[in-house]
């Protein structure tokens, strides 16, 4: 079976959020088990860490990149390198089934032809959570993000390009893939902080893949 054929792009479990945001209800289950091999031969290369940010507070969230490029953070500011400042060296390389499960999630939202570069790992553990924010830091807005959940549930916020208006609390389940771009591409977003738990697949913590294309 080919990897596309995997997935269900003519009517996959969809739920809109917002103009230009949709939620794929289970939409990288098929693929699951894959993403989760990869993960380790990535991490194996560029090991999560936890991040400081411009203020000098350290995440909670622990982090790490692959693709092209990688999204960094530290007193200096937030920005993509090239390279994996803990280890000087190019940030592993972003695999096909992480690119096509983008790719196919971009397309039953909307957005066909989406071709990422960058991949953000974050794993959060229990009572880890991410603050309200935008993502800005890409050189181009016109494409979108996908992102990807696996393991323990999460509360993810969705709010507008406004950090005043007000933002809706969405369940997120293992396998689901949230795709945001257009008129949406720059809403405030995050996570509330992980509760207690234990997935058969990747034991005591959450783990999210953004999917961007970060620069060029």
């Amino acid at each position: 079976m080919r990897t596309a054929d995997l997935f269900d792009t003519e009517d996959p479990q969809r739920a809109a959020l917002a103009a230009g945001a949709v939620l794929l209800r289970g939409f990288a289950l098929p693929v699951a088990q894959g993403l989760h091999a990869a993960l380790h031969a990535i991490l194996a290369q560029a090991p999560l860490r936890h991040m400081c940010t411009r203020g000098g507070f350290r995440m909670s969230v622990a982090m790490s990149n692959c693709g092209e490029w990688g999204w960094v953070s530290d007193r200096t500011g937030y920005r993509y390198t090239g390279l994996d400042p803990q280890t000087r060296h190019p940030w592993p390389g972003l695999p096909a089934c992480f690119a096509e499960l983008a790719q196919h999630a971009a397309a039953a939202a909307g957005y066909a032809g989406f071709e990422p570069n960058a991949c953000l790992i974050n794993r959060y553990a229990p009572g880890a959570r991410l603050t309200l924010h935008q993502d800005r830091n890409e050189s181009d807005l016109a494409h979108p993000i996908v992102s990807v959940s696996l393991g323990l549930p999460a509360v993810f916020q969705f709010g507008g390009t406004s950090r005043a208006q007000r933002t809706q609390r969405i369940p997120l389940r293992h396998g689901d893939v949230a795709v945001w771009g257009g008129a949406s591409r720059l809403a405030y977003h995050g996570v509330l902080p992980l509760k207690d738990g234990a997935h058969p697949l990747t034991g005591p913590c959450r783990l999210n893949l953004t999917l961007r294309r970060a620069c060029g």
